[in-house]
């Protein structure tokens, strides 16, 4: 027996080096450009006009809203989306208005915007959502002026 392989034939060239090199980083490079313009068409955009302005405002803005003592809570109960807000008895509170944005947590495609009415325990709208994970970012003004935001979490199981 012989301790030398038998020669295939093959020889690797600097042309396959530079192939290989080309391919490899011709796959990276694409799969990079595909993920961030995914995640750019989906990004929704802005929070905050001046994230500074916001940034100096943040401590009284959640001093006024502890000061109110509210709890918000989101539910989806058939086809029928409903917002509870209770006072820190736990009493149901009426805001003098109330908005509130449905939407994916990472794509603006499906956000709504609808038209709650106020049942005399919650705020309640006849909408269907779809299975999974919806984020409800809920803004309310108190008869008192005071502004409150809250992003809540909605989990739909079917």
């Amino acid at each position: 027996m012989s301790d030398t392989a038998e020669p295939t034939g093959f020889t690797l060239k600097g042309w396959h080096v530079l192939a290989i090199f080309v391919a490899a980083f011709g796959i990276i490079i694409t799969v990079n450009v595909v993920m961030a313009t995914k995640a750019v068409r989906t990004f929704p955009g802005l929070e905050v006009d001046n994230t500074y302005v916001f940034s100096q405002e943040f401590d009284g803005r959640v001093a006024d809203q502890e000061r109110l003592g509210w709890t918000v809570e989101a539910r989806d109960v058939g086809e029928m989306l409903t917002i509870a807000i209770t006072d820190s008895d736990g009493r149901p509170v009426r805001a003098k208005e109330m908005t509130a944005t449905i939407g994916r947590p990472t794509d603006s495609t499906d956000d709504v915007v609808p038209q709650f009415a106020y049942n005399g325990t919650a705020y309640e709208t006849p909408l269907a959502v779809g299975e999974g994970r919806w984020i409800v970012r809920f803004s309310a003004i108190a008869e008192d002026g005071t502004e409150f935001l809250q992003r809540l979490e909605l989990q739909v199981e079917n």
